[in-house]
């Protein structure tokens, strides 16, 4: 079992990051405001605070989990090769479809960040909506088959 650290998105392409302590996530736009909820693969990116905190240490700097563009920081769930299982987040249903590879814009975040996410999938995993949900930051976090 895992719990839910935090809910970002942003509203427009290589826009910002914003926080909230609580979202609607569904099917149809994914994460509430998000640019890139639209159905699909990558609707919503999820990242562990475990993973994010190994590749700070890499890195020996503290950096804000947003700086990943993840819309969901999880923790307590390891999710390295995942792909087809789901996680629930209260009554959301998310299918994990694969890693979220850390690209070349992370190094724009922070030199050598690109690198420090590879090994593990500690960039995170790329899913679909399944079932929508109202989470909320605190929220226990499953993964099942």
């Amino acid at each position: 079992m895992g719990k839910l650290e935090g809910i970002a998105y942003k509203t427009v392409k290589r826009g910002s990051m914003l926080t909230t302590d609580e979202t609607f996530v569904s099917p149809v736009c994914g994460i509430t405001h998000d640019y890139r909820g639209l159905p699909g693969k990558r609707q919503v990116t999820v990242m562990t605070l475990e993973g994010f905190d190994l590749a700070c240490k890499n890195l020996q700097k503290p950096l804000p989990w947003t700086i990943r563009r993840a819309n969901l920081l999880i923790s307590g769930i390891v999710l390295f090769e995942t792909t087809g299982q789901k996680l629930q987040i209260g009554s959301l249903i998310l299918e994990i479809t694969g890693e979220t590879e850390p690209c070349y814009r992370m190094d724009e975040q922070f030199e050598g960040l690109q690198a420090a996410l590879q090994p593990d999938w500690r960039g995170g995993v790329t899913c679909r909506v399944l079932s929508a949900g109202h989470i909320r930051v605190g929220d226990e976090v499953n993964l099942f088959p």
